[in-house]
C-alpha cells in the first residue's frame, strides 16, 4: 500500500516567552516525541511506504523514530543550515512537497500551521496541537492521526471525502502580502519581534477566518459578539479602541478587556482596511510595519490547505469496510 506521510514537529512551539505572561503549559521535546512515535505507529499500520520528518537539532522526531521496528522508510528531509527559525519549517514543507509527500502531519500551533499553508496551500494537513493560542490545530490521539493520514495517503480514502479546505485571512500593500490561518491584527504602539501576549489596549483592528467563543486568543475577541466556525462562508472584522467592553482570555489563562467598536461579517473577497501607523501580526506572530499614511487589504477566503477530519476518516473507512482483516 503506498503512501508518503510528513511529520513536521515544530520543536519550538509550546516552549516561547509567552508562558512568563500566560499560564500557557510547556510541552517538551519528550512529550512531543511521543506523539511523533504514535503517530508513526498509525502510519505503519497502515503500511505506508516512507515517513519524513524534519531536520532540527533537538532531534525531536529522528530520536523518536530511531530505534522503533518500523516497515515504513523513514527520510531525514535534508533542508541545508538550521536557523531555528520559521524558515526551517518552510523549507521542510517544500523538501517533503519535492520529495512526493502525500499528507503532512504538523505538531504545532496556529503559527507553525500559517507557515504550512503559506508554503503549500493546498496540502492535505492533519493538524495537531502543542502550540500556545490553539484555535487551528486540533487535540486528537496521535495514534488516530497517524491512521487517518495513512489512510488518506495510500489512498483507501479521498482527501477530499474526509476533510475540507481551510479559510485563510490575507493582507496585501503596496510592497509586502501574507497570510494567516485564524486571524490577522493591526496594533498600535508595538514592534515587530516583540513575543510577549498581546496588549489589549494596543489593539487597534482585527479579522478573523474563525471566531469562536470556547477558544483563547483573537478568536474569542469576535466569538463573544458574532461566533464564525470552520464551515461558516465568511470571516468576522473588528475595529477596537472604543465601544462595547469585553473581558476575554487574550492567552491561556490571561484575561484583558478590549472595547469594540465595529464587529461585522467579511464575505469571501469583501475587502477590510487595516490604516497606519501600527504592526501587523498573524496568528501571533508581529512580522510588518504600517506606516502614519499606509494601508493594507485585508480580505477572506477559502484558498488553505485540505483540513483532514481524522474522525470523520476513519469512519468512512470503517463503514466501508476497509478497516477489517479479510478472513483466512
Amino acid at each position: 500500500m503506498p503512501g508518503k506521510v510528513a511529520i513536521i514537529a515544530n520543536p519550538a512551539s509550546g516552549r516561547d516567552v509567552r508562558r512568563l505572561a500566560a499560564r500557557a503549559t510547556n510541552v517538551t521535546h519528550e512529550a512531543k516525541g511521543a506523539q511523533v512515535a504514535r503517530i508513526a505507529t498509525g502510519l505503519d499500520a497502515l503500511g505506508i511506504d516512507e515517513i519524513m520528518v524534519m531536520q532540527e537539532p533537538a532531534r525531536v522526531s529522528t530520536s523518536a523514530l530511531q530505534w522503533m521496528p518500523l516497515r515504513a522508510r523513514v527520510r531525514v528531509l535534508q533542508t541545508g543550515p538550521v536557523t531555528n527559525s520559521a524558515a526551517d519549517t518552510e523549507a521542510a514543507v517544500r523538501a517533503a512537497r519535492e520529495a512526493g509527500c502525500d499528507v503532512i502531519v504538523s505538531l504545532g500551533g496556529d503559527g507553525t500551521n500559517r507557515i504550512i499553508a503559506r508554503t503549500w496551500p493546498e496540502v492535505p494537513l492533519v493538524p495537531l496541537s502543542t502550540g500556545t493560542n490553539n484555535v487551528f490545530p486540533v487535540s486528537v490521539e496521535a495514534t488516530s492521526a497517524g491512521v487517518a493520514a495513512g489512510l488518506v495517503a495510500s489512498g483507501v480514502i479521498e482527501a477530499t471525502e474526509a476533510g475540507t479546505r481551510c479559510k485563510l485571512v490575507h493582507v496585501q500593500t503596496d510592497t509586502w502580502s501574507d497570510l494567516g490561518v485564524i486571524d490577522a491584527v493591526l496594533l498600535r504602539n508595538d514592534s515587530t519581534g516583540n513575543l510577549l501576549p498581546f496588549d489589549p489596549d494596543r489593539l487597534a483592528a482585527l479579522v478573523l477566518t474563525r471566531a469562536e467563543p470556547g477558544s483563547v486568543g483573537m478568536s474569542p475577541i469576535g466569538g463573544y459578539l458574532d461566533p464564525v466556525g470552520f464551515d461558516d462562508a465568511c470571516g468576522l472584522a473588528l475595529r477596537l479602541g472604543t465601544g462595547q467592553a469585553l473581558h476575554v482570555p487574550v492567552s491561556p489563562g490571561l484575561f484583558g478587556t478590549v472595547r469594540v467598536s465595529l464587529c461585522e461579517r467579511l464575505a469571501f473577497d469583501d475587502v477590510f482596511l487595516f490604516e497606519g501607523p501600527g504592526v501587523v501580526a498573524f496568528d501571533g506572530d508581529r512580522l510588518y510595519t504600517l506606516g502614519e499614511s499606509e494601508t493594507a487589504q485585508v480580505t477572506v477566503r477559502r484558498d488553505g490547505p485540505l483540513v483532514i477530519d481524522v474522525g470523520r476518516c476513519i469512519g468512512l473507512a470503517a463503514q466501508r469496510g476497509l478497516l477489517a482483516t479479510p478472513q483466512a
